[in-house]
């Protein structure tokens, strides 16, 4: 999702990522194994929107 740590933390922080059902913007969080394939953007990321609309992949209901 990220290619530096620090550019990692930033998305954290800002809110971008979310591990099953909560966002997380603290970027000590703990993630274990069993919940890796968990970590996902939060739907309102702007940075998704991004990734799916270069994908060709954006649906423009999501944009509602």
């Amino acid at each position: 999702m990220a290619q530096h740590v620090k550019e990692a933390v930033t998305f954290i922080e800002h809110g971008h990522v979310r591990v099953g059902p909560v966002t997380v913007t603290d970027p000590a969080f703990l993630v274990t194994r069993n919940m890796e394939d968990f970590v996902t953007w939060v739907d309102t990321s702007k940075i998704k929107r991004k990734i799916l609309k270069y994908n060709d992949k954006l649906d423009d209901f999501d944009l509602l």
